[in-house]
């Protein structure tokens, strides 16, 4: 009998058909694993660290005891070097953390003798030390400066509405005028005002009286917007005017913009009787390249 399979056909021939110790070959169980190949599926064993640690973070080598990368139980280096959890190695048998090592060292020395870094290092070590987890260097380091004025700056800056979206219509403004113009830099008005209802030498006395007793038919009598690319205000507190423009040029700078800033004059705007707008209207120049 000839069976046909697919397009091979099998002869009756015993010594053509396939034997059947030749089909159990073809259909044996897969061999067993090697003992090499079962080291690789099973789940790695505990590392095991010397007391004495090399270290190579980002391409830079540092080495210290185990004992001070485990100093405070709920940071990411002490669960790092716990054991849990696997740490390769470089070349030379260095434990490797893949970040940039520029600050490891003064985290190092936080964590042998609370040493806190130079003024000029505080942001970055700051920012690393979120990355490591480590609270009481975090909380050391919002004490010093420059932290602890940019903690007050962000308290006044929160007062301060849509504070972030009016610095992005500044940049996408500024940016969107020098690309029509081809030109290296942009220009553009913006009023920062510190108080909502106008107050000059000329007004004040008859003005206060109107602030603050106003009714709500009086108050949108008041209500206009300025002819001005971006409007910061008002707001309560005792930071003034030159404060807030400072922020803003920080933030910006911050950002690699160059910008610099005068002030042209005020709204003049009337608005009701002799009141005008007398809200300051500063021109700020973005420079690009």
């Amino acid at each position: 009998m000839v069976v046909v399979t697919g397009q091979n056909k099998v002869s009756g021939n015993p010594d053509d058909a396939m034997s059947s110790s030749d089909a159990e070959d073809d259909f044996q169980e897969p061999a067993t694993p090697t003992a090499t190949q079962a080291g690789q599926a099973l789940p790695l064993l505990p590392q095991q660290f010397p007391e004495v640690v090399p270290l190579n973070v980002g391409g830079m080598y540092f080495t210290t005891r185990l004992s001070t990368l485990r100093r405070y139980e709920d940071t990411m280096l002490a669960a790092m070097f716990s054991g849990r959890h696997y740490i390769p190695t470089d070349a030379e048998g260095r434990y490797f953390i893949d970040r940039d090592g520029t600050c490891f060292g003064d985290i190092l020395n936080f964590l042998r003798s609370g040493d806190l870094p130079p003024r000029e290092r505080v942001r970055s070590v700051y920012k690393e030390a979120q990355y490591y987890s480590i609270g009481p260097l975090l909380d050391s380091l919002e004490d010093i400066q420059p932290l602890k004025g940019e903690k007050v700056r962000q308290a006044f800056l929160g007062l301060m509405p849509y504070y972030k979206d009016h610095l992005e219509r500044i940049i996408e403004i500024a940016k969107l005028r020098a690309m029509q113009r081809k030109a290296r830099f942009a220009k553009l008005k913006v009023c920062v005002f510190k108080e909502e209802m106008p107050i000059t030498p000329y007004e004040c006395p008859h003005f206060n009286s109107l602030r603050f007793e106003r009714s709500e038919s009086e108050t949108k009598l008041f209500e206009h917007h300025c002819e001005v690319d971006v409007s910061f205000g008002p707001w309560e507190a005792v930071a003034d005017v030159y404060d807030l423009l400072h922020c803003i040029v920080t933030d910006l700078s911050d950002r690699g913009i160059t910008v610099d800033h005068q002030c042209i004059g005020v709204c003049d705007k009337h608005l009701i009787n002799h009141y005008y707008c007398k809200r300051p209207i500063y021109e700020f120049k973005i420079t690009w390249w």
